[in-house]
């Protein structure tokens, strides 16, 4: 964990603001990453695609139409022809829409990093072909101790880290997840080259519970838990030693560790 620890280090337990708030916010712009920074966030959860013409843009789905005015895969569409869009056009909040035809925009993660530079992005590799894209904004910008890379995809994963020959911090795949599960059954661990777990709080069929938290915190990574929104889950999962919470309530998040005596 020695290289990977500069990236954990800002606080305890971490707040991760879910694409800065798909809630409070629409997701993934520089006016929900703004909203959490002015809650007090120093980390956030965000995605990337590419875009047809290269750029590592910020985005969560493969589609345009569930978040912004536009249709058709981000892969299909240029840098110019993204920025176009409104990123705002579909939060609701609740069915008044009142960002449409605002400040909110697709943005590069180029871009992100210089806007947000005291903040730690924990990054989701959500295209195929991410790695070197991503791992070059990154070493551009000097961000290899404030991001951390996932992705749901174990190959994906372990070409960046080959990438970036352990650089940037890195969580575990699905496959290294299942794999401690089943070894925290029995009492036992795995030892990876990664910096954390993250991991669904409400997964029935492989429940984060003491046993798997005592395993991970003993191969010396740390536990995160997605996406909380509720006041109670929070409180239970921190009782239960995670180390951070994913939510898309960072209001709410603030209030809990308030309540707990904990700086926010």
């Amino acid at each position: 964990m020695d290289a990977t620890a500069p990236f954990l280090a800002l606080e305890s337990p971490l707040r991760f603001a879910h694409r800065g708030s798909r809630v409070l916010w629409p997701e993934n712009t520089m006016v929900a990453f703004q909203g959490a920074v002015d809650l007090g966030y120093r980390y956030i959860e965000t995605d990337v695609r590419i875009s047809k013409d290269g750029h590592v843009v910020v985005f969560h789905d493969e589609t345009l139409q569930r978040t912004t005015d536009g249709i058709g895969k981000v892969i299909d569409r240029n840098l110019d022809e993204l920025r176009l869009l409104d990123a705002g056009h579909q939060f609701a909040a609740d069915q008044d829409y009142p960002l449409r035809g605002g400040e909110a925009r697709i943005s590069t993660l180029a871009e992100v990093f210089g806007a947000f530079p005291d903040v730690h992005f924990n990054i989701d590799l959500k295209g195929a072909g991410m790695e070197w894209p991503v791992a070059d904004v990154i070493e551009a910008a000097g961000r290899q101790e404030s991001t951390l890379i996932g992705s749901f995809v174990d190959r994906r994963i372990a070409k960046f880290r080959r990438i970036t020959r352990g650089h940037v911090a890195t969580s575990a795949g699905p496959t290294a997840a299942l794999s401690m599960w089943a070894a925290s059954r029995v009492g036992r661990h795995i030892k990876r080259p990664v910096a954390a777990y993250q991991l669904p709080f409400d997964y029935k069929s492989l429940p984060l519970d003491g046993k798997y938290i005592a395993a991970i915190h003993d191969a010396g990574a740390q536990v995160h838990a997605w996406t909380v929104n509720e006041a109670p889950d929070m409180e239970r999962l921190l009782d239960m030693g995670v180390d951070g919470i994913v939510t898309d309530r960072p209001d709410i998040l603030n209030e809990v560790l308030g309540r707990r005596g904990l700086d926010v």
